[in-house]
């Protein structure tokens, strides 16, 4: 069996999720705290991939992002950067589409925080950014450790994002899932039974984790 598309797979979701993590902690952050009549637009925005198809928001990034388009142009003959049929381009494509999943749980854990925590910090002197990674973020690990596993397996069965956007170059942009469809289409039903395996079994383990973790079995130990 070929290896290559797992190991893609798990190099696209971890590049993906490690990205998110530095993107949504100031956007998840001003979206639990705003009031601005902006709020409800950027919340919506970030909410949309739970209710596009993939393909969709694959075509469009396909058509801002190609060569042909003015854009797409524009970043291949300024900044050297191709991002249609390139792993940077599935990793853009991949927060865009994963944003909800690591935007939402961390909004809603900050939320639940009440204004007296960061107000005590405050009071002690700790500036705004000091009280939000060393009080408000290690009380919200639970939130924080969902997003994370939740944006990882999000992108780990990701088809028609990185379809559209990647096609099926290997070692490029021929993740397991995409593998899984030739595989079947050429009737070698091993090799995707292979692949589709070892996929199941790894989504089982990280939702498990989630849920034993918010369902308070492991929170004991994650403090």
């Amino acid at each position: 069996m070929n290896w290559e598309p797992l190991l893609l797979t798990l190099k696209l979701a971890l590049t993906t999720t490690l990205v998110l993590l530095l993107v949504s902690l100031p956007l998840a952050a001003w979206l639990s705290k705003s009031r601005s009549p902006l709020k409800s637009v950027v919340d919506t925005l970030v909410s949309m991939p739970l209710v596009l198809p993939p393909t969709v928001i694959g075509f469009y990034f396909l058509i801002a992002f190609s060569p042909s388009n003015a854009f797409g142009q524009w970043l291949d003959e300024h900044l050297g950067i191709q991002l249609v049929f390139s792993f940077p381009g599935l990793v853009l494509a991949s927060v865009l589409y994963s944003l909800p999943f690591m935007v939402h749980p961390i909004q809603a854990g900050l939320r639940s925080l009440p204004p007296s925590l960061a107000e005590a910090s405050y009071i002690l002197g700790k500036d705004r950014l000091t009280t939000f990674f060393r009080v408000l973020l290690p009380n919200i690990r639970p939130a924080l450790f969902t997003g994370l596993v939740l944006s990882f397996a999000h992108t780990v069965g990701e088809f028609g994002v990185v379809l559209m956007i990647g096609g099926s170059i290997p070692g490029v942009s021929r993740v397991a899932s995409i593998a899984i469809y030739e595989e079947v289409e050429t009737m070698n039903y091993a090799a995707a039974h292979t692949y589709s395996l070892i996929l199941f079994g790894l989504s089982f383990a990280i939702l498990l984790s989630v849920n034993l973790i918010n369902g308070g079995i492991l929170k004991r130990y994650w403090r």
